[in-house]
């Protein structure tokens, strides 16, 4: 065999292997389905749809404008699968080794740090919903009011420090 002939007996190999794995750039994402779907362009291709992947556990639906590494299962452009998604727009940078967070494009995030677990609210609400019991062995320092669900924190300790014992002896108000 030439190789004329062998090359273009490998030309479809080579091509099919060169369209494993390309980047792209996220247009759109449907999350309604068990396994998320992503629309990703490739390489001046026209938009495909593609099955996306997640870490069990952690899930989340990107912007358009993200970037995506997608595998052609077989080398076939008609079955794409996202394995990666990022968006550098939106990521935390300057980690320290070993540091993990999660993050989300409004500013909100929960940070492992060296020194400790840092929370963002971005100026959002935190909730504890369904938690019959909230635990600490610590102390708790509040910068701001805290209130139960009828009063203020205030209001409980005007109603303290208003609390007298009556009987024999001086009058023991606390004030």
């Amino acid at each position: 065999m030439d190789r004329r002939q062998m090359s273009r007996l490998l030309s479809p190999i080579w091509r099919r292997m060169r369209l494993l794995v390309s980047r792209g750039v996220l247009q759109m994402s449907k999350d309604a389905t068990g396994l998320q779907e992503v629309q990703v362009t490739l390489q001046g291709d026209e938009p495909a749809w593609a099955e996306r992947f997640q870490q069990y556990g952690l899930t989340s639906v990107p912007h358009g404008g993200a970037e995506a590494v997608v595998a052609s299962v077989g080398g076939a452009r008609a079955h794409l699968v996202a394995l990666v998604v990022d968006d550098r727009r939106y990521r935390m940078a300057s980690l320290k080794t070993g540091e993990v967070a999660i993050y989300d494009s409004l500013g909100q995030s929960v940070h492992l740090t060296r020194e400790g677990i840092v929370i963002k609210g971005a100026g959002l609400p935190l909730a504890f919903v369904d938690c019959p019991v909230v635990t600490m062995d610590g102390d708790l320092e509040v910068a701001g009011n805290v209130r139960d669900h009828t009063s203020t924190m205030q209001a409980m300790r005007d109603t303290y420090n208003a609390h007298t014992h009556g009987g024999p002896g001086p009058d023991r108000s606390m004030s």
